[in-house]
């Protein structure tokens, strides 16, 4: 049974090892000065494997990384993946006693951290009770720091054949804590075949291929840069360069320099790169296709990377962590004709519109968005009464409303929980951040509802002007209501330098209703009284 199982069996280390096969003097990834090819990526792979293996870890469990992007990071996500052992990833941006809380749920048995976030680490690691048999440091060159021991040197001399551990397709291989943007962090718990599925779909309708060069440069700790692209490519066999950091002008000199085939980037992100002075001063030619997701793009936005990037074909991937994280795809053809939409759903999913009973909805009926698929989490990790709730009724509940129109095109309007209900009205957010962003000096927006006395909710806009433009807030009120119905226009504005947001690129309105909460009491405040 074990051998039968053995034959069948696909796991990251399997199309890691199969792309060694089929490409060995190929470059699978670079990063910064080092490069690796698919034989020696996949060999260094198994000495990391060995190495921790030998250290008494043993299959489930859990092995925290705490890293900006690395030749590391991609090493371990493999490697502890041969190994058995569950990979953590956290998200560099929290503060320690976040960090601590998913150490202590995780129950880390490992802790991989790069030199910068090692005190966060030390302190993390005390506040969650927890005692790790393995902490590493994660850097090149490799060097000792305190109790924590180089990760290179650690590994060079592990032995570089396959590790002898018996796997399933159904092992958890990865859990990801969410974003946390509305409340604590859930351990998603994603199997090998969840991802592996999920890679399919990514590369079938994302149009990708192994003659792609890919750049890595979003945090690899998110489930977008490390599933929809890292995965997939080097499932493909194509050539990846890994950026420690999407800084515009790294990355698109990493663009021209690489002859790059392939870019990723959030809104918030692409919006960067618009505004850089590099974007008109690099050679960008060699783009052939440009994805989008993690948030809504705005479509003055999208219209803009069209004329700017004539040559490049955009695609809109939309999704959660919990779908591993694909979910549907808007692609190049429908860019322009279904602007603003998410697509239709990708290669594996079947996605319906419902109420709160479940029951789908007629078309163009604004309801939760719900998908069944392969791609879908193995649940939460230990939160049975969640995931019961996420998977209610046979499907997997998204949490965000949407419509879908006759030709099955899905158009998000919203999470359900930044839906604004004003003067006994629903609002969406993203309606109004869309007619803002058509005013020529408008860099970003967020829109959300502030507590108020009279409408309970007041719809209020976060406006960031574009670099030299003069914008205010009243004229940013006047723009609206010439374009909105009066109870969806803002109450509020507010002009800000910048917007918060994780590293994934989604915004931070959770940290934006705190930080204007007060705003409906506030003497002078810019908007329209009752």
């Amino acid at each position: 049974m074990i051998e039968i199982q053995r034959a069948r069996r696909n796991t990251l280390g399997d199309i890691l090892q199969r792309s060694r096969a089929r490409y060995p003097d190929k470059i699978a990834l670079r990063f910064e000065e080092e490069a690796f090819t698919y034989e020696a990526f996949d060999r260094i792979v198994n000495q990391a494997a060995n190495a921790i293996l030998a250290r008494g870890l043993q299959k489930g469990e859990r092995a925290a990384v705490l890293s900006r992007n690395s030749m590391d990071f991609a090493i371990l996500n493999f490697a502890l993946a041969k190994a058995g052992i569950i990979m953590v990833p956290i998200n560099y941006m929290l503060n320690t006693d976040d960090v601590a809380f998913i150490l202590g749920h995780a129950e880390v048995s490992a802790c991989f951290v790069s030199p910068e976030f090692l005190t966060t680490a030390d302190q993390a690691i005390k506040l969650a009770g927890c005692t790790p048999r393995l902490c590493a440091n994660i850097s090149r060159p490799a060097e000792p720091i305190g109790e924590w021991q180089p990760f290179r040197e650690l590994i060079k001399d592990a032995e570089p054949a396959e590790p002898d551990v018996h796997l399933d397709d159904d092992d958890v291989v990865h859990i990801l804590y969410t974003s946390g943007t509305e409340s604590k962090p859930k351990g998603v718990m994603l199997t090998h075949k969840n991802v592996i599925a999920e890679y399919v779909s990514t590369i079938i309708d994302g149009g990708m291929t192994e003659d792609d060069i890919a750049v890595h440069a979003l945090p690899l700790f998110h489930s977008a840069q490390l599933h929809c692209f890292l995965g997939p490519y080097i499932y493909l066999g194509g050539s990846g360069i890994i950026l420690e950091q999407a800084a515009p002008g790294l990355l698109l000199a990493t663009v021209e320099k690489y002859r790059a085939t392939q870019l990723f980037c959030p809104p918030t992100v692409w919006i960067a790169l618009l505004r850089s002075p590099e974007f008109a001063a690099r050679d960008l030619s060699s783009l052939q296709k440009c994805y989008y997701g993690a948030a809504i793009m705005p479509v003055e936005i999208l219209k803009e990377l069209n004329q700017r990037l004539p040559h490049a074909q955009f695609y809109n991937f939309y999704g959660q962590t919990e779908v591993a994280p694909l979910a549907t795809v808007l692609k190049p053809r429908d860019q322009l004709r279904k602007a603003g939409s998410a697509g239709k759903p990708s290669l594996n999913v079947e996605t319906r519109i419902v109420d709160e009973d479940g029951r789908e909805v007629p078309r163009g009926t604004v309801g939760e968005i719900v998908h069944r698929t392969s791609h879908a989490m193995l649940g939460y990790f230990k939160d049975e009464e969640k995931t019961a709730a996420a998977f209610q009724g046979g499907w997997f509940h998204s949490g965000d409303l949407g419509i879908m129109d006759e030709e099955g095109y899905i158009t998000v309007v919203d999470r359900k929980k930044d839906m604004i209900k004003s003067g006994g009205e629903n609002i969406a957010s993203r309606e109004v951040e869309e007619t803002i962003y058509q005013h020529p000096g408008v860099s970003e927006v967020a829109v959300i509802g502030v507590p108020h006395p009279y409408w309970i909710e007041a719809v209020t806009a976060v406006v960031v002007p574009k670099a030299g433009a003069n914008v205010s807030a009243g004229e940013i009120l006047a723009f609206c209501k010439e374009r909105l119905s009066g109870f969806k226009a803002p109450k509020y504005v507010v002009i800000a330098e910048n917007l918060p947001r994780n590293p994934s690129g989604k915004i931070l309105k959770r940290e934006l209703r705190v930080r204007y909460e007060a705003l409906a009491m506030q003497e002078g405040a810019a908007g329209a009284q009752p």
